[in-house]
């Protein structure tokens, strides 16, 4: 998809967008996969490791942000580039050829119906990301808020003791 044959009657703003969504799905991707290559080996040897404070002192911890950017970069927008790079290369393949009969089409029909399907499927795209990330923070925040809970009983279950003790 990268090496394209590009006629030369195809307008110059298409073939930059074109170019700059090609370079943008190659570049998040190979930082995503960058990221992730670093990563691994620092999981694979604490998981390997049978120590609680080894895996609380686990780089991956500390890192958690880049992770999460890894997976959104290359899941989410990498996605949502690649989309829109296929509907750009549909343009630039099938871009109406210019002919002596006014009115004439030929082309434009494929890249019309192609923008028609990669629209709704990337409408279903968003829709899906929002309702994952919404249920993962929902779960990440009922966590939290349970771990809160115990802590608090912990806490009134000392206060109590500390009052007989007293």
């Amino acid at each position: 998809m990268v090496e394209a044959n590009i006629p030369e009657y195809v307008p110059g703003g298409l073939v930059i967008a074109y170019s700059i969504c090609t370079t943008l799905v190659v570049a998040i991707h190979l930082i995503a996969l960058m990221i992730s290559t670093c990563i691994l080996p620092n999981l694979e040897a604490v998981s390997n490791v049978h120590n609680i404070n080894a895996i609380l002192d686990s780089p991956h911890e500390k890192l958690h942000r880049y992770i999460e950017m890894a997976w959104i970069f290359s899941t989410g927008f990498g996605i949502f580039l690649f989309l829109f790079q296929m509907a750009l290369l549909v343009w630039v393949r099938f871009y109406p050829r210019p002919t002596k009969l006014e009115g004439s089409t030929q082309g434009s029909g494929a890249a019309i119906a192609a923008t028609c399907i990669i629209i709704p499927v990337i409408f279903l795209f968003f829709g899906f990301a929002v309702v994952f990330y919404k249920q993962l923070i929902s779960h990440k925040y009922e966590q939290s808020a349970k771990g809160l809970e115990e802590l608090e009983s912990i806490a009134v279950q000392l206060d109590g003791r500390r009052v007989q003790n007293i």
